[in-house]
């Protein structure tokens, strides 16, 4: 096998186990229907990073990092607009007690 070869399959494995991690956490809070204990500025940050590393990504042609950001872009909406489906639902407050809000 290339050292490209090897460089690129660490590159995807790496990605997979961190989209899969996280994508897993969003799909718990789905299926439970609570997000107590998730601040909403987690997804925000996510969001707001990843659409930086996917345009970096873009801009110097690494296509690992342009799926995984951009999945990982969709993985902060996602759980952002689930947070915010399960705060309505509940009856909670935007935050929970102790985190940041504005």
């Amino acid at each position: 096998m290339s050292a490209e070869l090897s460089r690129q399959a660490i590159g995807w494995v790496s990605s997979a186990l961190l989209v899969l991690t996280l994508g897993r956490q969003v799909w718990k809070q789905w299926q439970e229907g609570k997000s107590e204990g998730v601040s909403r500025w987690l997804f925000l940050g996510q969001i707001a990073a990843s659409i930086g590393f996917t345009t970096y990504s873009l801009l110097v042609g690494d296509w690992v990092f342009v799926v995984t950001n951009a999945l990982m872009l969709l993985n902060g909406l996602l759980g952002y607009v689930i947070v915010l489906r399960n705060r309505r639902r509940s009856g909670q407050r935007s935050e929970p007690t102790g985190a940041l809000s504005s």
